[in-house]
């Protein structure tokens, strides 16, 4: 490990020569790769500047425990002090040296769907939708909706957005699969208990330059907006379809009135689709999870219980339960992003040793 960080520590002084050169301050593109590499870094070379420090303070107060006199206890103390702070320092710098996924700092596109239970699940969909708006909001991110099917009763067959921030991707990627809701449906007259899901897909989003689409690959179409209601829906062929011909991915773009502005979001969604099956051929284990978890919105496959009787949230992938599920649903979903997070980080932890 302190090969790695030894090596790590002389990357970051080079970035910080670089940083500093006019050459490279002219560079934009040189100097952003440059700056990302070296945020990156920033984190493990501080932690472990500080272990460096602690080791120093806990050899100063060895010695002076060495010597004895009225300074014993004192040094004693500080010793002690050292030692254990030392050894929090050795789990996080193991943490920090952890191979990160190079999605993590990206934007997200995330797309929720109606599965098994039919109205019901369109309505568990939309309550899915405004729970990652509400966390988005209060967490500073910002959400941008790219698409959408709604139903008559204000769910959503399906819905397509954009979560875009710092680390985004880092944040929500662990949502990915099948939510199931236990509740008891506006319009169940027995007041019968139904279980519903709902299946959620986050996948990265792709930059131009990762992803290049040929003008001649694919079809543009016009047509008219539809879905259950809203203002200029039916009355201007303002939405777009792209159809591309060499992968059969077919996106659509309806939400803004501007023709233009709908293009533009149903290109980036189709890159970040094309990106997102680039990646699962590479990956094919990656695929085969990613599989696992979104499957096909059946209520065997899923990852998260949503019980309304009871009041609770449970992640059936880490055992943590939530009993607040009203302050969930509004977006208070923090700790169990936190859970899943430190979950990942000690499997793979695992993997390293």
């Amino acid at each position: 490990m302190f090969d790695k960080l030894k090596t790590a520590e002389e990357r970051f002084l080079q970035l910080e020569d670089k940083l500093a050169s006019p050459d490279v301050a002219q560079n934009q593109e040189e100097f952003t790769k440059i700056m990302k590499e070296y945020k990156n870094l920033t984190p493990i070379i501080e932690k472990y500047r500080e272990y460096k420090k602690l080791t120093e303070d806990m050899e100063g107060a060895r010695l002076l425990m060495e010597e004895g006199g009225e300074l014993y206890e004192m040094a004693l103390e500080e010793y002690k002090d050292c030692k254990e702070k030392i050894s929090l320092a050795e789990e996080e710098l193991k943490i920090l040296l952890i191979p990160k996924d190079p999605n993590d700092d990206k934007n997200v596109v995330v797309e929720i769907r109606g599965g098994a239970g039919g109205e019901e699940a369109a309505l568990f969909a939309y309550v899915l939708y405004r729970m990652y708006n509400m966390y988005s909001q209060t967490a500073g991110f910002k959400t941008e909706l790219l698409s959408c099917n709604e139903t008559e009763l204000g769910g959503f067959k399906e819905v397509t957005f954009m979560i875009s921030g710092e680390g985004a991707f880092s944040r929500f990627k662990f949502e990915s699969g099948v939510h199931r809701v236990q509740r008891v449906p506006e319009t169940e007259t027995q007041g019968r208990i139904h279980t519903s899901t709902a299946t959620v897909a986050v996948l990265p989003e792709a930059e131009e330059v990762e992803i290049e689409i040929a003008p001649t690959d694919v079809i543009i179409e016009t047509c008219k907006s539809s879905g259950a209601g809203g203002q200029h829906v039916n009355k201007t062929e303002s939405a777009i379809r792209l159809i591309h011909k060499p992968t059969g991915i077919v996106v659509e773009c309806q939400d803004e009135r501007s023709q233009f502005k709908n293009k533009d979001k149903a290109f980036k969604l189709l890159r970040t689709k094309l990106y997102d099956m680039k990646q699962q051929e590479m990956d094919s284990k990656i695929a085969s999870e990613r599989k696992s978890q979104v499957g096909t919105g059946d209520r065997s496959e899923r990852i998260r219980t949503y019980n309304y009787p009871q009041g609770r949230v449970t992640d059936h992938r880490i055992g943590f339960t939530v009993y607040s599920l009203e302050a969930f649903l509004n977006g208070d979903i923090g700790q169990m992003l936190d859970k899943l997070a430190t979950a990942d980080a000690a499997e793979k932890l695992k993997g390293e040793e």
